[in-house]
């Protein structure tokens, strides 16, 4: 069996590949391999440094609309396990142009190329947010879409357009919900990655609004090992939440990184809250826990010290990064 996973050289892409070529993911062990990514800002090369000379990995420098590429590589693979995605809020905020070319033109690219060449597997991998924000209770699969972000809209339409190629055309494919991830590699933009590394640089962190948003975090070992359990067994046709179980304020994630970080409030400056920003997700996992035995594995604040230690370890991964980011910026 070969995969084609798109965006492997990304935070979650990365940690699938790393964990499937070291034979960790269950129904794809033994798996060959191959990424295409586009290497854009949070496309990180180096992420998949630790299996590079693997023979069972092969990286290709691409974009997944490239349509004269994809027909050079779906012959020679059997599934797609598609990340690739525009994924940061504020900049959808601020330049929606290039979410909704990558996100929703992009994946049809894909399902059509998924089409012309035959392959056997498509597992589309989404996110909570375009459910939206639920004040009380859970989502479970069959809430409507009510994204409130232009990035949570893109993904949104990807995943409709998803569900019409398996509706209309019978693509062997299943979508994935996931909740907000967390863990090593992950891009220095995002919450915990930002905040954990600016105070170890002895920086300030900007906490949003009154910090009183609540996410669902879920490590991205426990996503990825349930990417791999709907490519495997999971129903073609149907989409899949996966969470964490651990419901937490934005002012409760920003405690435990300074308790981490030997820092207290006076490193916390409140910001403008973020334009249409959700209040509340919540994910109800019952139906990939019931079909096909997920369950998370990590506990919360033990992985989150581990998280915090990694990127007190790897100033080497995260500080060019950030030199580059404030770079661009600048421009």
């Amino acid at each position: 069996m070969k995969l084609l996973v798109t965006g492997g050289a990304g935070f979650i892409g990365s940690n699938f590949v790393r964990r499937a070529i070291r034979d960790e993911l269950p129904g794809i062990e033994g798996a060959e391999i191959l990424v295409l990514d586009a290497l854009t800002y949070s496309g990180v090369r180096a992420n998949l440094a630790p299996v590079e000379d693997d023979p069972r990995f092969e990286f290709v420098h691409g974009d997944i609309r490239d349509e004269r590429l994809l027909d050079e590589l779906f012959p020679r693979v059997d599934g797609v396990v598609h990340f690739a995605a525009e994924s940061h809020v504020d900049r959808s905020v601020l330049d929606s142009g290039v979410f909704v070319e990558t996100n929703v033109l992009g994946t049809q690219r894909l399902l059509d190329a998924s089409l012309r060449h035959g392959v056997e597997r498509f597992v589309h991998v989404s996110t909570d947010e375009v459910y939206g924000s639920i004040e009380e209770g859970e989502w479970d699969e069959r809430f409507p879409l009510e994204p409130n972000s232009p990035y949570a809209a893109s993904k949104a339409g990807s995943d409709l357009l998803a569900r019409s190629y398996h509706r209309t055309h019978g693509l062997n494919l299943s979508i994935t919900r996931c909740s907000n991830n967390y863990g090593p590699y992950h891009f220095p933009e995002k919450l915990i990655p930002l905040f954990t590394t600016n105070l170890l640089d002895g920086r300030r962190v900007p906490l949003y609004g009154t910090g009183e948003n609540v996410r669902d975090w879920l490590h991205v070992d426990d996503h990825c090992r349930g990417i791999a359990l709907v490519y495997a067994g999971g129903r073609p046709g149907e989409v899949y939440n996966i969470g964490g179980g651990t419901q937490l304020t934005n002012v409760e994630i920003t405690e435990r990184i300074l308790e981490l970080t030997g820092h207290d409030w006076s490193a916390v400056e409140h910001v403008a809250d973020r334009k249409g920003h959700d209040l509340r997700y919540c994910v109800n996992i019952d139906k990939i826990a019931e079909e096909l035995g997920y369950e998370p594995q990590v506990p919360f604040d033990a992985g989150l010290a581990e998280v915090v230690q990694w990127y007190r370890d790897r100033r080497d991964w995260w500080e060019p990064l950030k030199e580059r980011a404030a770079l661009d910026s600048a421009r």
